[in-house]
This record gives C-alpha cells, structure tokens and sequence, in this order.
C-alpha cells in the first residue's frame, strides 16, 4: 500500500511495503540485511574499477539516486552534484550514479571512457556506478522499485530520487531541478534532520 504525501514540485511517497526483488543478479542483501531497507538490498559494480559494491553500506544515510550521461545538456549538472555532496557529505548525505544510455544515446562510451569524464573532467568523488538501464524492460532491480515507489520514471538523463535514512520515503525530481537549487537543497535539508 502506498500513502502519497503532499510534496511542492516532487512526488513524495510513504512506502508501506516492497514488491519482491526482481533481479536476482543484481540484488545481494549481505549480512546486514536487518537494518537495510529494501531499496538499497542491491549489488552493482563501481565504474573505477568493476568491484562489487553493496548498496547497504549506505543504509541510516540520506541517498540521492541520479541516472547521469556524458554527453547531455544537463552534464553540467555533475558540477553541482559534487557540490552538494561535498557540502552535505558529513551530515549524511551520499549520492549514487548511475550512467545510462537510454535518452538519446548520451552514454555511448566504455566504462574507462565515462570514468574519465566523470573523475578527471568534472572531479567527482561521490559513488559512480557502471552503465546500467533505467527505464524500459531492462532496468535494473533498484530503479524498478524506485518507480514503484514513486510513479515517476526518468524522462531524461540527471533525473534524481532522494531516499530517506530509513529508506522509506522517495521523492522524485525533474532532470531540470538543479542539485544546488532551492527545492532540492530544502529537501536534502529536512531528509537530514529527520
């Protein structure tokens, strides 16, 4: 059962109960299971490097989920991105990257040739992740829940899903809110004090 809250620009959810997991090989509860939240009982591998990372290393913290693409209007974005993780990082914040290629072929390259951009281009040092899908028939197990849990898929490259510490709250927003912008700074604002 999913309760919606009221939220300005966002579409925030109270999340009741998940759908089981939908890909097994994506998904790797760990052993730590008991205080993850469903939505991060996920494995994928870091771009850098193609080691496995288990997304429950980030449970009690606030996640900012973002589907990224070298080659798109919004790359800009990266820069505010990792400025928001700089300002927000010991407060709790982390945020997770997710290269995709399905909005206008803006992710056509190697892993080696997103890492680059990524880390020598626009300096990130918040998690990266290898190229994935986010929408359609092949997307990975956690964007699927994040649309169930939201209603919202990604229309477009840089569309970001803030996860609350306890992972039960999700809010949706357009690849056109800015990372350092009023709306999603007020919102990583509360999602920290809670």
């Amino acid at each position: 059962m999913l309760n919606l809250l009221p939220s300005v620009g966002a579409s925030a959810v109270l999340l009741a109960a998940w759908l089981p997991m939908t890909s097994p090989a994506q998904t790797s509860p760990g052993p730590n299971t008991a205080a993850c939240p469903a939505l991060l009982q996920h494995q994928f591998t870091r771009l850098q490097d193609d080691a496995p990372q288990n997304l429950c290393q980030y449970a009690g913290k606030v996640v900012l989920v973002v589907n990224t693409a070298s080659y798109c209007g919004y790359t800009r974005q990266y820069e505010g991105l990792e400025a928001l993780y700089a300002k927000y990082e010991k407060r709790g914040l982390v945020i997770l990257g997710f290269p995709a290629n399905n909005f206008g072929q803006q992710e056509p390259g190697s892993a080696k040739q997103i890492a680059e951009l990524c880390f020598n281009t626009y300096g990130v040092k918040f998690p990266m992740f290898n190229k994935t899908d986010v929408v359609g028939p092949q997307r990975n197990a956690l964007y699927t829940q994040l649309f169930q849990a939201t209603k919202a898929a990604p229309q477009w490259n840089f569309h970001k899903y803030l996860i609350s510490r306890d992972g039960q709250r999700v809010q949706s927003y357009a690849s056109s809110v800015e990372p350092m912008g009023p709306q999603l700074t007020a919102a990583i604002e509360a999602a920290l004090q809670r």
